[in-house]
């Protein structure tokens, strides 16, 4: 049994041959005890985790203190406690008559001891054929060796799937961040944190949705494939229905059907929805995406920023208990399961966010000016400025901008990165002209009762008081149509049965969505997107 192999970034042709036949060879033995190298059902199994609480120092002193005629004697009670176990093999000794092998699962790591006296003799020889990254059950008693590693001394291993492919080297992993992404079923079990990122993603959609259904919002579903790509300005991708001979769209956004269903008389909806957008791919954009978004039928902006800072809280706090849980795997304290935890403050690259504190809250007009020292009302000194820094305020065709795209490309390039990134912050009372889909605010029809979130340098979820003036959303919606070019205009057309839904009535409502991938990147700190996604875009080799 081999106990390190190269890396598979190492391997030239011949010789990753020659190691996968050495494999080949080995499962061909297994095969000849009769076992099927593939494994089959096994009940009983417990984590390694479950299986290393098991352990009692009690129990290995009353079996040290037992002479060796009672442990030879049949009647003999062991009192260390017995587990079956199955994990991935990620470090192999063999020692002659002692095999020594670390197995791997969702939960940790635990050593395996395989002897020639205690263990079968199929068991034995099938641990002395195993390989690096092979997939076995074991059964044995849970104790201590004399250094002090809880162990599973083995009476019996078998089988559960042969690895053909020679694993990442040993202390390694799988460095190569390129191969990582490409290869995650290998990353996944050679990296236990790309593991507990996804295992802390789940937990965090688990609390987003317990929070939201104890609101009463109903989760749904609407169409991915749409007539009409609506409910955000990005370019889609196109595909056809063959049965009908329809051009349609993947979703970019589930707004305007979530809308509808206000419309219908829900009074709360939510969607945790895929979306897909044909547009640029970098560390915070991927083309597929999970939004949550959610409607509140007569709410606003302000319990929509409520809302959002209550569930971004609750995945902080969701972290915080994972991370000291990891902590009490390691041996630190156990955390108090009935205490929540009082220091929401986490790591996020060079920076620690604190979720405590209640999310700052800053106007739009007020950070612009505080920023650049002129108000976003005066349009030629924001021409003036943009300019200076190279910012676009003319079109390809060489017309100028409006005058309100041009005051947000200056915001965005110069104000937002003012924001201190150790604070939840919400930008709020956005220019009413750059906000198409929300009401305007009643004090000042020229902002528009819109907010975005701002965590850690990132733009993680906007918010609105829903427009539901079926006339005013009518002639939104062709003030933008007429300012596309040639290419936007075969995607973007006119919405005419949305509108006729707002005709029929629409409360008045606040909406938010919340990008998942974004937000766990912060609390699970994760530089990049793709390290929250089980199996990102990538180009092909």
């Amino acid at each position: 049994m081999s106990t390190e192999q190269p890396s598979t970034t190492d391997q030239t042709p011949e010789s990753a041959h020659h190691l996968e036949q050495q494999r080949r060879d080995n499962r061909e033995a297994v095969r000849a005890l009769g076992f099927d190298p593939y494994g089959q059902r096994t009940d009983a199994l417990v984590s390694i985790a479950a299986a290393r609480a098991l352990h009692s120092d009690a129990a290995d002193e009353a079996f040290a203190a037992a002479s060796k005629e009672d442990r030879a004697d049949p009647a003999f009670a062991d009192p260390r406690a017995t587990a079956r176990i199955a994990g991935r093999v990620v470090l192999a000794r063999d020692n002659g008559k002692l095999v020594w092998l670390n197995l791997r699962d969702h939960s940790g790591d635990v050593q395996v001891a395989a002897s020639q006296r205690d263990c079968d003799e199929r068991g034995f020889k099938v641990a002395k054929s195993t390989d690096l990254a092979d997939v076995l059950v074991v059964q044995g008693r849970v104790m201590k060796t004399r250094t002090g590693e809880i162990t599973i001394w083995a009476e019996h291993v078998e089988p559960a799937a042969k690895c053909l492919v020679p694993p990442p080297a040993k202390h390694e992993g799988l460095q190569d961040v390129e191969l990582r992404y490409r290869q995650r079923y290998i990353d996944f079990w050679a990296n236990p944190e790309a593991r507990r990122v996804l295992d802390l993603r789940a937990r965090v959609i688990q609390r987003v949705r317990r929070i939201l259904d104890e609101r009463g919002f109903v989760e749904v579903e609407t169409p991915v494939l749409q007539v009409l790509a609506g409910g955000a300005a990005a370019r889609p991708f196109r595909t056809h229905m063959n049965a009908l001979d329809l051009p349609l769209f993947m979703r970019i956004a589930p707004e305007l059907y979530l809308k509808r269903l206000l419309v219908g008389g829900m009074p709360r909806v939510y969607e945790l929805s895929r979306n897909f957008r044909n547009e640029g791919l970098d560390r915070n954009h991927n083309p597929e995406f999970t939004m949550l978004e959610a409607y509140e039928a007569f709410g606003d902006v302000e319990s929509m920023m409520d809302l959002t800072e209550t569930l971004v809280r609750e995945a902080a706090m969701v972290a915080t208990l994972a991370a000291q849980d990891e902590a009490a795997k390691a041996g630190g304290a156990a955390p108090d399961e009935d205490a929540l935890p009082r220091d929401l403050r986490l790591p996020f690259g060079e920076h620690i966010v604190d979720y405590a504190p209640a999310f700052l809250r800053v106007r739009y007009a007020d950070l612009f000016e505080k920023t650049l020292g002129f108000p976003m009302t005066d349009h030629a000194r924001a021409r003036q400025e943009a300019a200076s820094r190279r910012i676009k305020t003319r079109n390809e065709q060489g017309v100028e901008l409006d005058a309100w795209l041009v005051v947000n490309a200056l915001f965005e390039d110069a104000a937002e990165p003012t924001l201190d990134p150790t604070r939840p912050t919400f930008i709020t009372h956005y220019p009413a002209a750059i906000s198409p889909l929300t009401r305007a605010s009643r004090q000042d029809p020229a902002v528009a009762d819109r907010a975005d979130l701002f965590i850690g340098g990132i733009e993680l979820a906007p918010h609105y008081t829903e427009l539901n003036d079926p006339d005013v959303q009518e002639a939104r919606f062709r003030e933008q149509l007429a300012g596309l070019d040639e290419e936007e205009s075969t995607f973007r057309t006119f919405d005419e049965d949305f509108v006729r839904a707002l005709k029929v009535g629409m409360p008045p409502a606040g909406g938010m969505g919340l990008g998942i991938d974004r937000l766990m990147m912060l609390v699970a700190n994760q530089p990049s997107i793709r390290d929250v996604l089980a199996f990102p875009l990538m180009r092909p080799l």
